[in-house]
């Protein structure tokens, strides 16, 4: 298998890359600088680079000229940079890929496979795992909730903070605090009813969907539990 390094300065979305494409079954290294790329370099193992353009001391363009004078490993940039002539720059310097922040992380990973299998290397997704035959099944990747009986509750991205948060403990009630911090807000106002409107649309869907009764009950003076047993996966949109 294949090993990627992210080379990017800003912590939080390193570590969301890093997270993402390990989630997707890659081995994944995160770098901060040029620095650390070539310590991860040193091990002899990385096959693909998501190399950043603007990095402290030297940056991704230089980065990506000295690489290509002795190496062959895969270079997937990303920029802010929207003109095409950083983009013509960044090809011409022996980029295999150039991208624009801010990127989908699904386009980065499709990207990253396509990249692979022109490379020869052998980096694979985890393979899709089927829904187990009974319990809840929360698809992490795809944005959806699997009822037993295979029906998919595709979520937004509130309901799917929200819904992170509860099967992170199923059957533990979370509090109406953490979910309302949990969604950029303040703490909980009891005039707000957000979160209990926003119950009320995931359980209409599941109710259109036939997907049984949805295990999100309200805990009185707390907030809202998960009630069921549930699997939680990276599998993805399956076909």
């Amino acid at each position: 298998m294949a090993l990627i390094a992210v080379v990017e300065d800003e912590q939080s979305l390193r570590g969301d890359l890093v997270e993402y494409l390990g989630a997707c079954g890659h081995r994944v290294v995160g770098c901060e600088d040029g620095v650390a790329l070539d310590r991860a370099l040193a091990t002899g193992e990385v096959d693909i680079i998501i190399l950043d353009v603007n990095l402290p001391g030297e940056n991704g363009f230089a980065i990506a000229s000295r690489l290509r004078e002795q190496s062959s490993v895969g270079i997937i940039m990303l920029t802010a940079r929207g003109l095409n002539v950083d983009r013509v720059v960044g090809l011409e310097l022996g980029a295999d890929v150039y991208m624009v922040k801010p990127v989908e992380l699904r386009e980065l990973e499709a990207q990253v496979r396509s990249l692979s299998r022109r490379l020869g290397a052998t980096v694979q997704p985890v393979a899709a795992a089927p829904a187990p035959a009974s319990g809840w099944v929360y698809d992490q990747l795809a944005w959806a909730l699997v009822s037993p009986s295979g029906a998919r509750i595709k979520l937004t991205a509130n309901e799917r903070t929200f819904v992170t948060l509860l099967v992170a403990k199923p059957g533990e009630p979370v509090s109406r605090d953490e979910i309302m911090r949990a969604l950029g807000k303040r703490a909980w106002d009891p005039t707000d009813r957000s979160v209990d409107s926003m119950v009320r649309r995931l359980r209409a869907k599941g109710e259109e969907l036939d997907a049984g009764g949805l295990p999100i009950e309200a805990v009185h003076g707390t907030g809202y539990a998960f009630t069921a047993p549930v699997d939680r996966t990276m599998m993805g949109e399956r076909s």
